[in-house]
């Protein structure tokens, strides 16, 4: 790609139309920017039927949220569009994007919000239920399954907190350990105080009868379970972001791009927001970091508008 020799067409592109995305544009645009969101469509929880513990739209599909979103951001003359971005290069003025369809477009300051992907362990029926009988979040789906057989289908010693947390809504809980740690004395003592069972050995299957998950099969022992709780393996769609050489730094997740606590990479006028360097974030708290986000883009711009302000007036008083 080359610089075309011309200034930026969007003061801000955001790269992802989710609630990082979303929450971003939407300050963007009622700051007067012009606004491009380009998404690919894929929500990270799009296998969900109903997005839970989000204010004012607890109980509601996924799509909802966005829908309103969307048309929230068109309201403010903020464009949207469907598309993927493949490339990006910095430009004197900003950034130079590419997209999967042949098209490019420039923007003075680039948002990346492009979120996970969530790696499911390898166990046969899991993908499955994934969405369904099968979770991640206790604060999204806890409420849904409280009283309910849950196992918890741990992948690290980290599965031992998981369950815990779990037994604040049901008194039937078991860790599946799937050959995966092997829990210690401390941790045995705390999981036996608060009534958590312990299951070692490797899960070998997620069983189900149609649509609904009945439980799982554990070194050759059937187990009947009305939920499972899994961690995923969550990775960064966050190739754009390394492209530009933007910083990385080590989480208990794995390894994400570096941001301040408005977004800011360590690449000038380069920002990210949401799961792709947070997978922790829940809707709520995505739409939060994205809105953050976008303030502080926009007061970056508004200190170039002032610098390039002073600058021309500067020549004109020679």
């Amino acid at each position: 790609m080359q610089d075309r020799g011309r200034g930026a067409e969007w003061d801000a592109l955001v790269l992802g139309g989710g609630g990082a995305g979303l929450g971003a544009a939407l300050t963007l645009a009622r700051a007067r920017r012009r606004v491009l969101v380009v998404d690919g469509g894929e929500p990270r929880n799009a296998s969900a039927a109903h997005s839970h513990g989000v204010l004012g739209f607890d109980g509601s599909p996924p799509s909802v949220l966005l829908e309103r979103g969307r048309a929230e951001v068109a309201r403010y003359d903020g464009v949207l569009r469907r598309g993927e971005a493949r490339a990006v290069e910095r430009m004197d003025d900003g950034f130079l994007v590419a997209f999967a369809d042949g098209g490019t477009t420039s923007a003075r300051q680039l948002l990346v919000a492009t979120g996970v992907r969530d790696e499911l362990p390898d166990v046969p029926g899991l993908a499955e239920q994934w969405g369904r009988g099968a979770v991640v979040c206790p604060y999204c789906d806890g409420w849904e399954s409280r009283d309910a057989r849950i196992a918890l289908l741990a992948t690290d010693e980290g599965g031992v907190s998981r369950a815990l947390l779990l037994r604040q809504w049901s008194t039937r809980v078991v860790l599946l350990t799937h050959d995966a740690f092997e829990p210690s004395r401390a941790h045995r003592r705390a999981l036996e105080a608060r009534g958590v069972e312990v299951l070692p050995g490797r899960v070998e299957q997620v069983l189900s009868l149609g649509d609904r998950l009945t439980g799982v099969r554990v070194a050759g022992e059937r187990r009947t379970v009305d939920r499972v709780f899994v961690t995923p393996r969550a990775v960064p769609n966050d190739a754009l972001l390394r492209m530009l050489g933007a910083a990385t730094t080590e989480r208990g997740a794995g390894v994400f791009v570096e941001v301040s606590r408005a977004g800011a990479t360590s690449v000038p006028g380069l920002w990210a927001a949401g799961n792709v360097v947070d997978p922790s974030l829940k809707v709520a708290t995505a739409v939060g970091d994205g809105t953050e986000a976008g303030a502080a883009m926009n007061e970056a711009l508004v200190a170039l508008d002032t610098e390039a302000a002073l600058a021309d007036a500067l020549a004109r008083t020679g």
